[in-house]
């Protein structure tokens, strides 16, 4: 069925804003955190999938890391196993551990391949232990109660956070147009597994390919003013005073920090995004608009 000519004038003037982002962006390295509702929405997984795989068709090499802390948590729950938190982490345990990497490094990281797959991508699975991708070390948590002992750490466990990145595998990967999708789980030098966040794995791989972009999806619009409205294209200095202030705050917090280190070690711009809009990643990349908060060392209009 042919377009009329609204829908048609519709497409070329979407094509032709998009033309100028593609173009800047050609040969550049793109890592996305895939996380909250666009990864349990039917709609927006296929969504994900699509933009990620007209990236790479573009000529963009989009990485891909990936969470999964409600499937760790239902299948710990199946298997009669409570999940513990601790200053909103996991209390990970050898058998926990187990858990984690079947669900993080099988079900979940083969799921989305397939689907990158059968969008007509090339996407190949990994975790930080393939390739020594992902070296990792203890995290060390220090007592947030006031009556604990000030030196006092909190042992979580198989919790860890990242020591360093070895992207030759990633190299290899993108070099041979495969798009790298990988399970934030690690591998210290005692030869342990290690559960890590994966906002922080996204961000220090942006920081080790001096990546263009750093995208993390989340189930916000973004970072908000004190009158809720979606605030983007800020420096870096305007979101520590944003924090100073008080008005990034909770939960926002970590993921801000997160987008912060990228951008002061290389990273281009990072962003903050809305996963509950389909297409969030394409619309955030392509336009002028985008759909969350955009961050850069200076402060600009344009994400382009």
């Amino acid at each position: 069925m042919s377009l009329d000519s609204k829908s048609a004038l519709n497409v070329a003037q979407v094509l032709t804003e998009a033309l100028p982002y593609i173009q800047r962006f050609v040969g550049t390295t793109i890592v996305i955190k895939y996380g909250g509702n666009a990864m349990v929405d039917q709609e927006l997984q296929h969504s994900f999938a699509r933009d990620v795989v007209l990236m790479k068709l573009v000529g963009m090499n989009p990485v891909v890391v990936h969470g999964g802390g409600p499937q760790i948590s239902e299948l710990l729950t199946r298997v009669g196993k409570e999940s513990r938190f601790i200053n909103g982490m996991r209390v990970t345990d050898s058998e926990t551990m187990d858990i984690v990497q079947m669900v993080l490094g099988g079900l979940v990281n083969k799921e989305i391949v397939s689907l990158i797959n059968r969008h007509g991508g090339n996407a190949v699975g990994l975790t930080g232990k393939d390739g020594n991708l992902i070296h990792a070390r203890k995290l060390r948590v220090k007592a947030s109660d006031p009556e604990a002992q000030p030196s006092e750490i909190i042992d979580l466990g198989h919790v860890g956070e990242v020591d360093a990145i070895n992207t030759a595998v990633i190299d290899m990967l993108t070099d041979g147009d495969f798009i790298p999708v990988i399970a934030p789980i690690g591998v210290g030098k005692d030869g342990h597994s290690y559960n890590i966040n994966a906002d922080l794995v996204a961000g220090k791989l942006a920081e080790t390919l001096q990546a263009e972009k750093l995208i993390l999806l989340t189930n916000t619009p973004g970072v908000l003013d004190k009158s809720e409205q979606t605030l983007t294209g800020l420096s870096t200095r305007e979101v520590r005073k944003l924090i100073a202030n008080g008005t990034i705050h909770g939960g926002m917090l970590p993921k801000i920090e997160c987008a912060l280190s990228a951008v002061d070690e290389g990273v281009n711009s990072a962003h903050i995004i809305d996963g509950r809009v389909q297409h969030a990643v394409l619309l955030e990349i392509f336009t002028s608009e985008g759909v969350g908060t955009l961050i850069r060392r200076r402060a600009q209009e344009s994400s382009l």
